[in-house]
């Protein structure tokens, strides 16, 4: 089946729903296409403390607030896995998005706004264990581990925030990091230092995740030297960067050699009526604010377009 609409939004995180909002109330038709929950790694995060005005929100609560603002205009949301984008062959044409159960949205103008995904530690057991100890969101899991050893691997602020949040739960998190110092904010830095359920494990890399054949039972870790070691734990949390969800813009040549997206001050690609916003872009700071600042510049640059003004 095929609809045709003013503008195709391609994710429904902060920088899709912001789009969406920007878009709808300029009197743009105006679909979200999102393969998962509305609201992205915000509905994975427990606590947002640096939203402006106001000190602390719960990551699921803010992203349930956008999804309804993001439709009170008309804007539609439908479930869909987008396989490609079928380019227009003139200007001002429709660009069709496919998605995977056959549906196509056809716009005049489309913005992908589909963030990343984690990033595979790659190493023996990871892949069998997910599930079974291995996770990549402690708010999703971290009550599963009550009482128990888990750990943590990444110095970043995601993978700190994360531990905080774990050690709600948990007797006591282990952190893994491959250098020797942290590379997240100095406020988060100092409420894991003042926690006394972590232990720091620096200069380390893990090469492999245990189990028993039905759970995640530790992990073997290695130093510069070659020294192996294993530290006991449930559960462990890879917080190690993430990738690009980009992999249906293929051949398109709007992405970079790590497959994030190039556009310019517009929010515009190379190719007319494609725009991109938030985390899938090519950046320096990924942060929520930073994708809602992208999603309404992408937006009203569509609505230009589209309008002609």
């Amino acid at each position: 089946m095929e609809r045709i609409c003013d503008l195709v939004i391609i994710g429904a995180g902060p920088a899709g729903m912001t789009a969406a909002i920007y878009a709808s109330r300029a009197g743009l038709k105006t679909i979200m296409v999102e393969a998962g929950a509305p609201g992205g790694k915000l509905t994975k995060t427990d606590e947002i403390s640096n939203w402006p005005g106001i000190t602390s929100v719960n990551g699921f609560e803010l992203a349930n607030k956008m999804f309804i603002h993001s439709t009170s205009f008309g804007a539609e949301y439908v479930y869909g896995n987008v396989v490609r984008i079928e380019e227009s062959k003139e200007d001002n044409d429709f660009h069709r998005v496919v998605c995977e159960d056959g549906n196509v949205y056809a716009g005049k103008a489309v913005l992908i706004a589909t963030g990343t995904q984690e990033q595979l530690l790659g190493v023996k057991g990871e892949q069998e264990n997910i599930g079974r100890g291995v996770s990549y969101c402690a708010v999703c899991d971290g009550a599963f581990f009550k009482g128990k050893d888990v750990a943590v691997i990444g110095g970043g602020n995601a993978a700190l925030e994360e531990a905080l949040y774990l050690a709600q739960f948990a007797s006591k998190v282990y952190v893994v990091i491959r250098r020797d110092v942290f590379r997240a904010d100095q406020i988060v830095i100092d409420k894991v230092m003042a926690n006394d359920k972590f232990e720091f494990v620096k200069e380390r890399l893990v090469s492999e995740i245990l189990d028993d054949g039905m759970k995640v039972t530790g992990i073997k870790v290695k130093a510069k030297d070659g020294a192996e070691e294993e530290i006991p734990v449930s559960a462990v949390f890879p917080y190690i960067g993430a990738v690009p969800i980009t992999g249906f813009l293929k051949d398109m040549g709007i992405t970079d050699d790590k497959g994030y997206m190039i556009v310019n001050e517009h929010m515009e690609t190379s190719i007319p009526g494609i725009y991109g916003a938030g985390d899938v872009l090519q950046k320096h700071l990924r942060q929520v604010v930073t994708a809602t600042n992208d999603g309404a510049i992408a937006a009203q640059s569509a609505v230009h377009k589209i309008k002609g003004i």
